[in-house]
């Protein structure tokens, strides 16, 4: 059982009646709940770190990106990367070892540069301490030192995390549609619209088809598909091009459906006109290319490019991939 709190943030959330739940209406392991594997982790570390104060900034600062990242999207020439800044991660382990680096603020500061340096257009910087080694402090540090905009990456499952994107100066959250699709949540409209009235973007992540169909009717500002299973933890890029390809496919079935039986030769409400954001996976030209045509606006990469040794150089190769 995960460890209870004082207070259910979640009064609202529906669990599925053959899972168990504790009193902040997390479901606990079950044989039919999907989630029982790494998701249902990130979870529980993501409860924990809400327990022990992770969120709780007490001096907020107000900088923000005065720069438009969908704008950049739909007028960039040139791939948009959205470089990620990550320690360690679930499925590598750790990634990057500065713990033996004077300052580790310092280390992270340089290397976001190296990476604006290379031409990325955003940063994502992970929030989450438990397997991630992130941390919403060395994301304040990042964002005084920067302009470009920047994505608190964390799992986020209360309003207490989104209070702290705020407070640390991001300008975009994530959001994981699979939170919401298992009832870890219990509203995804009325998050999106606590983030928004925050002045926060958000840019919500899908998996599988039913999730990115869903996610498109929503009011998130951008949409991404994560080649990654978050509850295997493995990759399969052709992820995003499966799911580009049904929804259009979807989509042109219930277009003619239309105008065979209503003569309307209007533009299907169903299009999509949301940027689409590939996540993972992502480790070479090849690799940009492809998901260009598979329908990708943007990129998020990570991990290849924190094991690089010349960060600027392995991002400007990705941003000239086309």
């Amino acid at each position: 059982m995960l460890k209870d709190t004082k207070q259910n943030p979640h009064p609202d959330a529906v669990i599925p009646t053959d899972a168990a739940t504790t009193d902040i209406g997390i479901t606990t392991t079950t044989t039919t709940n999907s989630s029982a594997g790494t998701l249902h982790k990130l979870v529980k570390n993501s409860q924990k770190a809400i327990d022990d104060g992770t969120y709780n900034i007490q001096t907020p600062i107000t900088k923000k990106s005065t720069h438009d990242l969908i704008h950049i999207i739909k007028h960039n020439p040139h791939p948009t990367l959205i470089t990620e800044i990550k320690l360690s991660s679930p499925s590598l382990g750790k990634i990057k070892d500065i713990s033996k680096n004077p300052s580790i603020s310092d280390t992270l500061i340089s290397i976001a540069k190296q990476m604006i340096s290379g031409g990325a257009s955003a940063l994502s910087v992970l929030t989450q301490p438990y397997l991630f080694d992130g941390s919403p402090q060395y994301f304040m540090k990042i964002r005084e030192a920067v302009q470009v905009p920047m994505l608190m990456k964390d799992i986020i499952i209360h309003n207490t995390q989104i209070d702290a994107a705020q407070k640390i100066g991001a300008d975009y959250i994530l959001l994981i549609q699979s939170l919401f699709e298992q009832r870890y949540i219990p509203n995804i409209h009325d998050t999106i619209e606590y983030a928004h009235k925050k002045g926060l973007k958000v840019l919500l992540e899908t998996h599988t088809k039913t999730e990115f169909a869903n996610a498109i009717k929503t009011n998130a500002d951008l949409i991404g598909i994560n080649n990654r299973n978050l509850d295997t933890l493995k990759i399969d890029i052709t992820n995003t091009k499966k799911i580009i390809d049904t929804y259009y496919s979807t989509n042109d079935i219930h277009h003619r459906h239309n105008n065979n039986n209503n003569n309307n030769n209007n533009q299907s409400d169903n299009t999509i006109s949301k940027p689409i954001i590939s996540e993972s996976g992502i480790f070479n030209t090849t690799d940009i290319e492809y998901l260009k045509k598979c329908g990708a606006s943007a990129f998020l990469v990570g991990s290849s490019i924190m094991q690089s040794n010349n960060i600027t150089s392995q991002v400007q190769e990705l941003v000239n991939a086309y």
